[in-house]
């Protein structure tokens, strides 16, 4: 079904880091999502009302709200494909992660107002009438929520969105409270137990942790969360793939919506290379990296001279210093600037980021120390870096 629905409303469906084409899908998602909640909501206040269960009622509200979170959905996607302007010059496409957000507001404003309403059902209980007609109806409800969240899901993985995550995660937390609630109705109608206000607590519980959780992953993006990991080692192992680029250090990812990504990094080169080729090297780079990543990428060429065996010497040496200390610390930028008495090593560690200071400072005593132990005359001036790529 779900293929068929994209192969019928996506045109060029593949083309996912298009704009427009995301815009399609958002689109599809949101109208699909109104139409099946639009019919649940409707059945389910049906059922309610006859029988007078207050679960059942609240999860029909719960399904009216999903409609508010389809249309922010459908929304969200029209203003993310809008192209940059003068006051967003890097697009609209975080408005993927507004629209998650709002989603997130309204199911948690759904939670309280059902957790108040159990609450009172159960200091102030009501009979419930279940037969198996509206026990059916509940049963069908979750077979299309479960059908709803696989859908959103196979949109999400394709165009990789928080949105549509934030939606699968909604319909699957809807399967969950439906099945309490038809649990509920069968212990009523088997037992005669009413369990009606209770289960609509842990509906209530359900559903704010969903909103809850839906409220994190969208917010992480806008805070600036450290990039995919599958991107930066797709990235970094295209980089040196270009002849001439020996390593690469001060790798930055920053993200405006999917699609819309500005990547830096700092590649280092011989020092008596021929600078034009390597210039034109580091701008084929760009392009081709950019283009296939869909990306906006800019290279800094850092020179590194490698035939100087005393320099080399010194390098591997400070090299096992940092191993020592930490292997998963990595360092550039060496120099060494010689003296009568001691000899300056000039370079960059890079720790993970949020190391604190006094950790920085620790590190920092150990390879100096380390240094002095493997020759006198060294003397390390080292600048601390942070790894905002998540290599480390």
């Amino acid at each position: 079904m779900t293929k068929l629905l994209i192969k019928l409303f996506i045109k060029n469906p593949d083309a996912v880091q298009n704009a427009k084409v995301r815009k399609a899908y958002g689109v599809l998602a949101g109208c699909v999502g109104i139409i099946a909640n639009m019919l649940l909501s409707a059945s389910k206040f049906f059922i309610g009302i006859l029988s007078g269960s207050i679960a059942v009622q609240a999860d029909a509200v719960n399904n009216l709200s999903d409609i508010g979170s389809n249309v922010v959905t459908l929304v969200g996607f029209r203003m993310a494909a809008k192209p940059a302007d003068k006051e967003h010059p890097y697009g609209h496409g975080r408005m993927e992660y507004v629209t998650a957000m709002v989603i997130a507001f309204l199911i948690l404003v759904v939670g309280f107002e059902l957790g108040k309403e159990s609450f009172l059902k159960i200091l102030n209980p009501t009979p419930v009438e279940f037969n198996v007609m509206s026990m059916a109806v509940l049963a069908l409800s979750i077979v299309a929520k479960l059908w709803m969240g696989l859908f959103t899901a196979g949109i999400g993985k394709r165009i990789r969105s928080s949105a549509m995550t934030a939606a699968t995660k909604d319909s699957l937390f809807d399967m969950i409270s439906t099945s309490a609630i038809l649990i509920s109705s069968m212990i009523a109608y088997f037992f005669k137990v009413n369990l009606d206000g209770y289960i609509g607590v842990v509906v209530a519980g359900f559903v704010l942790y969903s909103g809850a959780g839906i409220l994190r992953d969208a917010a992480s993006p806008l805070m600036g969360e450290v990039p995919p990991p599958e991107l930066v080692k797709e990235l970094i192992e295209r980089l040196l793939g270009y002849d001439g680029i020996m390593d690469l250090h001060d790798l930055l990812v920053h993200s405006y919506g999917p699609g819309r990504t500005i990547a830096s990094v700092h590649a280092e080169v011989r020092a008596d290379c021929n600078f034009l080729a390597i210039h034109e090297t580091i701008d084929r780079a760009e392009r081709e990296i950019g283009k296939a990543m869909g990306m906006m990428l800019t290279i800094h060429m850092d020179p590194v001279e490698t035939d100087n065996q005393v320099l080399d010497s010194a390098r591997e040496k400070i090299r096992e210093i940092i191993a020592a200390v930490d292997e998963k610390i990595m360092f550039h930028d060496f120099r060494m600037v010689p003296g009568e008495k001691q000899n300056n090593l000039l370079f960059d560690i890079v720790l993970p980021a949020g190391t604190p200071v006094t950790e920085q400072e620790r590190i920092l005593s150990r390879i100096g120390e380390g240094a002095r132990l493997a020759d006198p005359t060294y003397c390390c001036i080292i600048e601390v870096d942070f790894d905002y790529s998540g290599r480390i």
